[in-house]
């Protein structure tokens, strides 16, 4: 493996392996975590989803891969996908999906207003 791979590998590592991510989600009574970051195989899906124009199955799907339990456990199963997509507040999921999607691109709060 080159220099160059062994960095790009040793970042992915770190970030993969990093700290799980809360989120609260004050509609459905609970929190999820996520990692902020996955493999591309997880991605893969979510991405040729969105590429065929189907936002909201690939919301469900970022849903069904990345929300974690604090344990690191999948939250959700492939049979809850018709319940997430016809029984679930479509804000709701757009919101917590958004979360999950971008949580590695959110900045501490004492970086962003600083008086």
């Amino acid at each position: 493996m080159t220099d160059v791979l062994k960095k790009i590998s040793q970042h992915y590592q770190t970030a993969i392996a990093g700290d799980l991510e809360k989120i609260e989600v004050k509609e459905w009574d609970m929190e999820i975590y996520c990692r902020k970051t996955y493999p591309f195989k997880d991605e893969a899906k979510v991405i040729e989803l969105q590429a065929q124009g189907k936002t909201v199955e690939a919301l469900v799907e970022s849903l069904l891969v990345k929300a974690l339990d604090k344990n690191g456990k999948k939250i959700f199963r492939d049979a809850d996908r018709i319940n997430l997509m016809n029984e679930a507040d479509p804000a709701v999921i757009i919101k917590v999906a958004g979360m999950i999607n971008n949580v590695g691109y959110r900045q501490p709060l004492d970086t962003l207003v600083k008086e």
